[in-house]
């Protein structure tokens, strides 16, 4: 995060000024003063006209001649290359005014994703810092033109909201980067599954901090970004170094939709492999649409499975009292089945609309 309130000047002189006036003070032309020190008359006039800088050597030379301590033209030089520094970057930060006005900065001021600030240069400023990146132009080869493939390895510059999409991402890392999970075990994760189909059929308050340490006990990271304007997206599943990581929004506050995404994902890390990346209710060139059948199908059978709507369908039509009935003997949550029926059409939206949950993360 930028710091505020700090103070940085609008002009700060060369120390070779400095040194120009003390010279006259001294009365000693340039020669002179070049001999004493030992350094070349032409390095000299370099730096009293501002074209060369003071070295440490030269600042201890300069203070046996002027009497000026050594540490007094370090420090006028550090702070004259600091100035330059600033100006350089407010040429960066100028140029990247465009690109920040791409982004939903206002919701993502409003989720507390980047700090509360006022000028347009100033959140260009903190989303920089945001993503990591000292100018645009970095965004611009990871997000579209995947110059670091072994972090990144689609390209977002197809996609209608890239923008708003690359924060979301961006957030999920940042989160991630805070859960401490041990090395994944693929044969650990499968053995949970079990446990993380009873979480959801139970839909407890603290579900998703149940089913987070127990994903993270297999070293699978899981956390909960919420959406934020421009950027429609369920979920998305990548490696992270060597840790799986899946990244849920919750849209639409829903539990059926909420646990269908998450062992969609999860069947993404057991099938599929370390260099994919996948966005859910997203459509981009890298899309492997085969995978996503498979992940799927996946979510399917841990969830509610395509035998266990045969039986269920066969029993149409249904009450209230049948659906409870079934998820208890299929071992799942009622929403589960109604959401997939009503998808399909085949009972009333009005059956059942009790046992649909919304989830809370707090």
């Amino acid at each position: 995060m930028i710091k505020q309130n700090q103070y940085f000047p609008q002009s700060v002189p060369h120390p070779g000024e400095t040194l120009a006036e003390k010279l006259e003070e001294m009365e000693m032309p340039k020669k002179e003063f070049a001999l004493r020190t030992g350094k070349p008359e032409k390095t000299i006039i370099a730096i009293v006209n501002g074209k060369s800088s003071i070295t440490p050597d030269m600042a201890v030379q300069f203070e046996n001649v002027t009497k000026i301590p050594a540490n007094f033209w370090m420090n006028h030089q550090r702070g004259y290359d600091e100035y330059l520094a600033r100006e350089k970057r407010q040429t960066v930060i100028q140029e990247a005014l465009a690109w920040a006005k791409q982004f939903p900065l206002a919701d993502m001021i409003k989720n507390g994703w980047l700090p509360q600030v006022n000028t347009i240069e100033e959140k260009t400023m903190e989303l920089l810092a945001f993503f990591g990146f000292s100018n645009h132009t970095a965004w611009e080869d990871y997000y579209f033109n995947q110059q670091l493939k072994v972090a990144f390895r689609i390209s977002l510059a197809h996609i209608k909201e890239p923008y708003a999409i690359s924060a979301w991402l961006r957030k999920g890392e940042l989160q991630a980067a805070e859960l401490q999970v041990g090395k994944y075990s693929e044969k650990k994760f499968k053995d949970a599954l079990p446990k993380l189909k009873a979480i959801m059929a139970n839909h407890p308050e603290d579900f998703f901090c149940q089913l987070q340490s127990i994903c993270s006990e297999a070293g699978v990271k899981v956390v909960h970004t919420p959406c934020i304007n421009k950027a429609p997206i369920s979920g998305s599943t990548r490696w992270l170094n060597d840790s799986p990581f899946i990244q849920l929004t919750g849209r639409y506050n829903r539990n059926d939709i909420f646990w269908f995404t998450f062992f969609h994902e999860a069947g993404h890390i057991i099938l599929h492999g370390k260099k994919d990346i996948f966005l859910e209710n997203l459509e981009y060139s890298d899309k492997d649409l085969e995978k996503e059948n498979e992940a799927d199908l996946f979510a399917i059978k841990w969830t509610f499975s395509d035998e266990e709507e045969v039986e269920v369908i066969d029993a149409l039509p249904l009450k209230n009292h049948d659906i409870k009935k079934f998820a208890n003997k299929f071992k799942t949550h009622p929403a589960i089945i109604i959401g997939r029926l009503q998808r399909k059409k085949l009972i009333d939206f009005s059956l059942g609309k009790a046992y649909f949950e919304q989830v809370n993360f707090e």
